[in-house]
């Protein structure tokens, strides 16, 4: 499967449909923000194309080390047919020296969508992605942190978060997700803002 990549516009649609399609009101970001963001030389928001069809998008962030995923996305009727792990394939292919971060909800038996939460864990197993016992919550939701391409380093990752989520997001949105992010085992963010 061949993909081709084009930047996300705030014109692209599609991608746009996709995006809200996938992700709940309370976890998005403003799509004109993204756009806006990734403009900067540390953010990257691809939109993936097979012949002239959209079928998904990532959202990341990179610094010299790490390339947190933030948001990574199928069409869905066009999902369980390759693409996810063709957009992470082609990632990993153009950033290999890069640990890469992804940060998803626990499986968890209480939750009314556990099946799709291990599906979504499953996926990223099967693409290299390890647990890192790791988690942080992120605009007020719970998130495990996996890992592929690496050892887990949380005072790298809480470093990358200070210094990325500011230039990413602008001064007062940084500072809102930093504000509203948390490690649960509060060692590293408590307190901290930039």
């Amino acid at each position: 499967m061949r993909l081709d990549i084009e930047k996300v516009r705030l014109s692209s649609q599609d991608i746009k449909r996709i995006y809200f399609e996938a992700f709940p009101k309370n976890e998005r970001m403003p799509f004109f923000l993204m756009v806006l963001m990734s403009k900067l030389w540390n953010t990257q928001f691809w939109g993936f194309y097979d012949r002239d069809i959209p079928c998904g998008f990532a959202y990341f962030a990179v610094n010299r080390k790490l390339l947190f995923l933030m948001f990574l996305a199928v069409d869905e009727s066009l999902r369980r047919e390759g693409y996810g792990s063709a957009i992470l394939k082609e990632i990993r292919n153009r950033y290999p020296e890069k640990k890469l971060i992804v940060s998803i909800e626990p499986c968890e038996d209480t939750s009314p969508d556990t099946e799709i939460r291990k599906r979504r864990k499953a996926f990223y197993g099967r693409n290299g992605y390890s647990e890192t016992d790791f988690q942080i919550k992120l605009s007020g939701v719970v998130q495990d942190v996996l890992i592929a391409n690496g050892e887990f380093r949380k005072t790298s990752f809480y470093c990358f978060l200070s210094f990325t989520v500011t230039a990413r997001f602008g001064q007062e949105y940084g500072r809102k997700i930093l504000l509203n992010s948390k490690c649960l085992d509060n060692e590293l963010i408590e307190g901290n803002e930039i």
